[in-house]
């Protein structure tokens, strides 16, 4: 029996309403030009890109997966939120290099820098990331939410996982295709509205539910509010093994999360993300100029702020629902006989809060902002592949293309990309959870991106074929890994325990992420060295040692106080969050 009402009902027709006339009037407004088609003109102030970045972050991974973990196992994975401080690296340190540059795509920037063989190298990459990653992550977390708010939905023999997952993908596509990235970027910054507003509901009425913070902490075990305690257990020295064994299980959290990968790891796969992906960065690229793209940096790091109150604080408003008793829906939903949560079900934590914990009416808007996450996680994937396949792929093979033939090509290339994700949806339904499987897969991809961009930023000496080499081997490394889990994530394989592909398979994500990130590096080095360096006039302006005088005074002349002071007070805001929850 559906949990929604009439007036829930209104309240989506009502988003979708909205959504449509945005998209309308952003089609209206469309330019049949690749510039405005992908990058929405390069005229969007700080709010809409800030608001863009956050809501294409904000996707599945928090809705499904993150509010899950903060079920299972409190606020340790807040790691991973905390991370505003990488956008400011992305505005501070990046921005300048990137809008300089005047380049539509990440991997178009590593051609100003390196070669086109790397562009080339890099595009595959993104895509192969883009469909392991966001898309089929999206569709999944959208199948999630369906089967729990209509869970007798049933069309075609499909049941409401199946029709939840195509109708977000259908319906976002849709948009996606007709109005380009201002119609993405404009839903984007009404759906962070919807959905920050939303989702801070669902924590109040949930702590309503429950009786208030105090009861709140008085239910929950102390360490689900420690930052560190369930990375760093009482036997710390087992946490330094790589890999996992029987006898070492108990010394982890979540069986998966070590706390000295999570301490070197996480940064890694943070500033990846955050400075270096398309996914985000393309946001970036639609401001007209460095202060309007910095300024959307630092918005967007103060909404990055707020996942870890409006996800995984009621994840584990849901958990103290579960175990006290007070909402018995929830303590059959989630936890086995003996009172202990049941990880496969915990991922229907925020989806059930919505549907136990919210009065009729406030229940419709959350839904919507539910929906606003899933479809502007999936809007934003669907246009950085469809930009890098028209950009990086099509209009090189064939230059003389037209511009509305460009538009044309990048939606094909979108349709495809959703018909690809969607095959991929039951490698990630065999797992152990969606933040789980999300983590892990950019741990395989993201260390030689990230090793390529932050040290052919930083050092002018390092040369093209260094950078190829350090891709291809690091690409290896983590697609390698990835065939050796597949299997195993699918259930019916097993490796023989102490064989090669057992210890490859049960190395610690984060270990086996840190030790590609050192192969990268030590690769691209050496093999620069080895090799002639790079012409400097032609990559003159893209690093910091051949920045000319001009371009510096430019770029100081971009921010002033009020820049820092923000920044400031972001960095303060983070600090804050790790003092109280650590201790």
């Amino acid at each position: 029996m559906s949990v929604l009402q009439t007036l829930d009902w209104l309240m989506i027709a009502g988003y979708f309403a909205l959504i449509l006339g945005i998209v309308w009037w952003a089609s209206k407004r469309q330019k049949k030009t690749s510039d405005s088609y992908f990058l929405a003109g390069r005229e969007m102030g700080w709010f809409i890109v800030g608001a863009s970045i956050f809501a294409s972050n904000i996707g599945s991974e928090h809705l499904v997966g993150l509010a899950a973990s903060g079920t299972t196992d409190g606020v340790a994975l807040a790691h991973y939120e905390l991370h505003a401080w990488c956008l400011l690296v992305l505005g501070w340190v990046m921005v300048p290099f990137y809008l300089r540059s005047k380049v539509f795509t990440m991997p178009e920037f590593l051609e100003r820098r390196f070669s086109p063989a790397n562009r080339t190298f890099l595009s595959v990459i993104s895509l192969v990331a883009y469909i392991l990653t966001k898309i089929a992550v999206g569709i999944f977390a959208g199948g999630v939410v369906f089967a729990v708010l209509l869970p007798e939905m049933n069309f075609l023999g499909m049941d409401s996982f199946w029709v939840g997952s195509l109708l977000v993908v259908v319906i976002t596509g849709l948009y996606t295709i007709i109005g380009g990235m201002k119609a993405v970027a404009y839903t984007e910054a009404m759906q962070t509205i919807i959905l920050i507003v939303g989702s801070a509901l669902v924590t109040i009425f949930g702590l309503h539910a429950l009786g208030g913070w105090s009861e709140l902490r008085a239910i929950v075990p102390p360490e689900m509010f420690n930052l560190w305690k369930p990375l760093v257990p009482a036997g710390i020295h087992g946490t330094w093994a790589p890999v996992k064994t029987t006898t070492q299980m108990a010394w982890y959290f979540n069986d998966n999360y070590p706390w000295v990968g999570m301490l070197f790891c996480a940064p890694i796969i943070g500033l990846w993300y955050w400075t270096t992906d398309q996914y985000i960065v393309q946001r970036v690229l639609i401001a007209p100029n460095e202060t309007q793209a910095r300024r959307g940096t630092i918005a967007a790091a103060f909404f990055k702020l707020t996942p870890v109150f409006i996800f995984i604080i009621p994840g584990i408003i849901c958990y103290a629902l579960a175990v006290s008793g007070k909402i018995p829906a929830l303590q059959h939903a989630i936890l086995d006989s003996n009172g202990h949560v049941i990880r496969e079900q915990a991922q229907q934590a925020f989806p059930l809060m919505v549907a136990n914990v919210l009065p009729v009416g406030v229940r419709g808007i959350v839904v919507a902002g539910l929906l606003a996450a899933l479809m502007s996680s999936l809007a934003g994937a669907f246009n950085a592949c469809a930009t890098l396949f028209t950009i990086d792929f099509y209009s090189r093979l064939r230059p003389q293309t037209s511009q509305e033939r460009l538009v044309w090509v990048g939606r094909i290339a979108t349709a495809v990309m959703v018909l690809i994700g969607i095959l991929w949806i039951p490698v990630i339904r065999g797992g152990k959870g969606l933040y789980d499987y999300l983590q892990g897969m950019q741990a395989y991809l993201a260390p030689p991106i990230f090793v390529v961009f932050f040290f052919g930023v930083f050092w002018k000496r390092l040369n093209a074929k260094g950078c190829m080499t350090a891709l291809i081997v690091g690409f290896t490394m983590g697609i390698a890994r990835l065939f050796i889990d597949t299997p195993v994530k699918l259930g019916g394989v097993h490796y023989a325990e102490g064989s090669f592909l057992w210890i490859m398979n049960n190395i610690f994500f984060q270990y086996y992420s840190i030790l590609i990130l050192l192969v990268s590096a030590i690769v691209m080095i050496t093999v620069s060295y080895m090799t002639e360096a790079p012409q400097l006039e032609k990559i003159s302006g893209l690093t910091y040692g051949t920045v000319t005088e001009g371009q510096r005074k430019e770029s100081r002349a971009s921010w002033d106080a009020r820049d820092v002071v923000s920044s400031v007070i972001v960095l303060m805001l983070i600090l804050a969050a790790y003092l109280y929850f650590t201790g």
